[in-house]
């Protein structure tokens, strides 16, 4: 079955967009571009490529990154995540992928799709780069305020959903804190403590940045305020770090020769760091497969991301996440003025 592109969604759209379908056709990838159906087929001419046929699915309203969510929902119906995204419910697509405005592609696909039955807040999730392998961390930005069940649920998707990428039985879940023993942390972690404690799952315990980087843990769980501060201060770094080694490389002779010895080490620091590597984050809570990239991404991050939905999908991640939900997340969930 298919899977739904948001040709509207980058920066530069949809010339990223229209060259990652081109590409993932040639690879045997049934792709879907939702979006305007005459501006793809101007830039489709512009990149000379008009020759070639893509699937395209009219959804003439474009949401802008500085369109508010609700209010883009409200004055442009026809925008492509939300068609693409009722593609999704209809069961004529398997997954929706945009590197769009976030906020809106969250509000859309809670309206459109509905949160899984037992969670109350879906998470924005992001794989990242630790030591000697990868590691999956939620929720980034979505909740930037949060209850201590909030943090529970969250811990139960990661941890399906790095059993799935992983393939691992007992993913090691890790709560982010300012220390690694147990009552450090402020209210939040330290009522959240025992909730991860006694719920079954492979619950590591506290982690600070350090254990994280050092590769600790499968899973890190953190409220949407720190995590989204985790990630941009972690890529903040890693750019820095990256254009220190560049700048001091080309100031001298010597050091131009060391970087040809240790150029494999170079490149392979590089692809570690790369955000194009995986593409895109998964939205975990929602009833339905959404991916949510950068602004910034090109067609190699739109591919890298298209395939990681079809990656999940393979893998069955939603019928793993309904599974491992009922049996941890037994609870009544929240009435919907609970959830507000």
């Amino acid at each position: 079955m298919t899977i739904i592109l948001d040709a509207m969604g980058s920066d530069d759209y949809p010339e990223p967009e229209i060259l990652a379908a081109i590409e993932l056709q040639k690879m045997g990838e049934d792709v879907l571009l939702v979006g305007s159906q005459e501006i793809i087929k101007q830039h489709q001419s512009k990149l000379g490529l008009d020759h070639i046929k893509i699937q395209v699915f009219d959804a003439p309203d474009i949401v802008e990154m500085t369109d508010k969510p609700v209010e883009s929902a409200r004055k442009k119906p026809n925008n492509s995540m939300a068609v693409g995204l009722n593609l999704v419910k209809e069961g004529k697509a398997e997954a929706f992928v945009t590197a769009g405005n976030t906020g809106a592609a969250y509000f859309n696909s809670v309206t459109i799709l509905k949160r899984l039955s037992g969670i109350s807040r879906p998470a924005l999730t992001a794989i990242i780069p630790v030591k000697n392998r990868k590691c999956v961390f939620l929720d980034t930005g979505a909740n930037a305020d949060c209850r201590p069940e909030f943090l529970l649920e969250f811990a139960v998707m990661g941890s399906t959903y790095a059993g799935i990428l992983f393939n691992t039985d007992a993913a090691k879940v890790g709560l982010l804190s300012n220390g690694e023993e147990a009552g450090k942390g402020n209210q939040l972690v330290r009522d959240a403590y025992p909730l991860l404690q006694n719920s079954g799952l492979n619950f590591y315990g506290n982690v600070e940045p350090k254990e994280v980087y050092a590769g600790h843990v499968d899973v890190v769980v953190a409220d949407g305020f720190s995590g989204n501060v985790f990630i941009k201060s972690s890529e903040s770094v890693a750019k820095l770090i990256l254009d220190i080694l560049k700048e001091g490389i080309s100031s001298r002779f010597l050091s131009k020769i060391g970087y040809l010895l240790a150029k494999p080490a170079f490149s392979s620091l590089k692809k570690m760091m790369d955000p194009s590597e995986t593409g895109a984050g998964i939205l975990l809570g929602v009833n339905g497969l959404v991916f949510i990239g950068h602004g910034r991404s090109d067609a190699r991050a739109l591919i890298s991301a298209v395939k990681l939905a079809r990656s999940t999908i393979d893998k069955g991640l939603m019928e793993s996440m309904r599974t491992e939900i009922q049996a941890k997340l037994s609870q009544p969930s929240l009435s919907s003025e609970e959830k507000g």
